[in-house]
């Protein structure tokens, strides 16, 4: 849908002071944003206007009520608990963290919840699983919306894969595969009679899409053989409508089919294991704990789908910011090594994957942020890319500039304890691929007008469906 900014309201959500004891009232309560906007991730034509609507949401105050789109938790929250929809609860107005300081501390506290069903009772909690699509069950109890004492178990058994250490010993396999891909490119611009500088590339399908694709491949220790088969239930999911997911037939059919994969390599590495995160989680023993068959297939879904399509769109994202910016393209070629870190984060916080927090976070007892009074029970959650652009935070936030000081500040990758477990190789793939990318190619540009280019809505992230490029 179409999805209008709001009107700005004056009104700052301050604590009022009474002059005559000089101390503050109590906190405000959470404005509402207008009944026009719907923050809807899946949407491609809100998330083209989405800056607009997040700038007027900070005008409002740093936690605003606002009206999202409907997902999978959401859907198994409300079939928990039918006696709330029927007396009219809205499942999908939730509270809005808009600006940074405030989303810092709201990802910081421990107060509030990832886990979906916090508070439930153990009848809910049955209600909730069974509603839930059994394809999608892997990416709903994964890593990503578990609490402690279970998340902080399960991330100890995983995180050594994405140490310093383990990242420097990726770099050459990983410059190797961005080198092969660009060879490839050359080859197949060379058999259409094509050359330098109008050759033609479609930059996601031929290298941001199968770069982060392969590195997580082979990382996980998914077969050579059997990637082309694993990338194409992984591509039919992705590139659904979330809004017409539980319809697409052949998306869930990929799903179901990747799990029962799964299920089966699992298998073969506890026979035969081999140097890989897999063959790792397998065996993997943390104070006489280990992974059992649910938070296996949950830890591997979340890190194959999660772990390559952030990069993808990170790829994208950047290529396009890139070429939109005359003056920052300039100083990118001028330096690429010294420039590729600093143009990944400076992408990270102006384009970053994700605009916000998919599935609400709980509220487990009353909060305040930024002087705005949170119930226990609310559901809230964080606006990553709002934050990411509060002038209060970043000088001139519109501004795409790749040598700003403080642009790793950005939350892109969220904060505390539920921080992107594989944002080290994101950022790794991403400042290898640019460098490499404007070093072999510095003719590089778009094909096509910037505006023409359309927002894809697979996974509910930002990214670009299509970047044809010459080069």
């Amino acid at each position: 849908m179409a999805t209008t900014p709001p009107d700005v309201q004056k009104r700052e959500t301050t604590p009022h002071t009474d002059p005559s004891l000089g101390a503050e009232t109590a906190p405000n309560e959470a404005p509402v944003a207008p009944p026009t906007v719907k923050l809807d991730r899946a949407d491609p034509e809100f998330l083209a206007g989405a800056h607009a609507v997040y700038s007027g949401l900070r005008a409002q105050g740093p936690v605003v009520h606002v009206s999202f789109g409907t997902n999978f938790a959401e859907r198994a929250r409300a079939a928990a608990s039918p006696e709330r929809q029927a007396q009219g609860g809205s499942g999908n107005d939730w509270l809005f963290v808009t600006r940074y300081d405030e989303a810092v501390e709201a990802l910081l506290d421990e107060r509030i919840a990832s886990d979906f069903r916090t508070g439930m009772t153990p009848e809910q909690r049955e209600r909730a699983a069974a509603a839930m699509p059994e394809e999608f069950r892997p990416i709903i109890y994964s890593l990503i919306m578990l609490d402690p004492p279970d998340h902080t178990r399960l991330r100890k058994l995983v995180q050594p894969n994405f140490t310093a250490r383990a990242m420097d010993a990726l770099k050459p396999r990983i410059q190797r595969l961005v080198d092969e891909l660009l060879d490839k490119a050359e080859r197949a611009a060379a058999e259409r009679g094509e050359t330098a500088p109008e050759r033609r590339m479609e930059f996601v399908e031929t290298f941001a899409y199968p770069l982060p694709v392969q590195v997580i491949s082979d990382l996980l220790g998914i077969p050579v053989e059997d990637q082309p088969q694993v990338h194409a239930w992984a591509e039919r999911f992705l590139q659904a409508d979330p809004q017409q997911y539980m319809s697409n037939q052949e998306a869930r059919a990929g799903m179901m089919a990747f799990t029962r994969y799964l299920e089966g390599l699992f298998e073969r590495k506890r026979r035969e294991p081999t140097e890989d995160m897999i063959s790792q989680m397998v065996h993997a023993q943390e104070d006489g704990d280990r992974l059992d068959p649910q938070e296996l297939l949950s830890m591997v879904f979340i890190l194959f789908l999660a772990g390559h399509i952030t990069t993808v769109n990170l790829l994208g994202n950047g290529v396009v910011a890139l070429l939109r910016h005359p003056e920052q393209h300039a100083r990118f070629l001028a330096d690429p090594a010294g420039m590729a870190k600093g143009m990944v984060e400076e992408t990270l916080r102006y384009w970053g994957p994700v605009d916000f927090l998919g599935s609400p976070r709980t509220v487990k007892e009353d909060v305040e942020l930024g002087c705005v009074h949170v119930p226990k029970g609310s559901k809230l959650t964080v606006g990553l890319a709002s934050a990411n652009r509060d002038p209060r935070r970043f000088e001139n936030p519109e501004a795409y500039d790749i040598t700003r000081p403080d642009a790793h500040r950005h939350i892109a990758f969220g904060k505390g304890i539920h921080v992107c477990i594989g944002a080290p190789l994101a950022r790794l793939e991403a400042q290898i691929a640019f460098e490499t990318l404007f070093r072999r190619f510095p003719k590089l540009r778009l094909a096509v007008s910037a505006d023409s280019l359309r927002l894809g809505v697979g996974a509910a992230m930002r990214g670009f469906k299509n970047i044809p490029v010459l080069f």
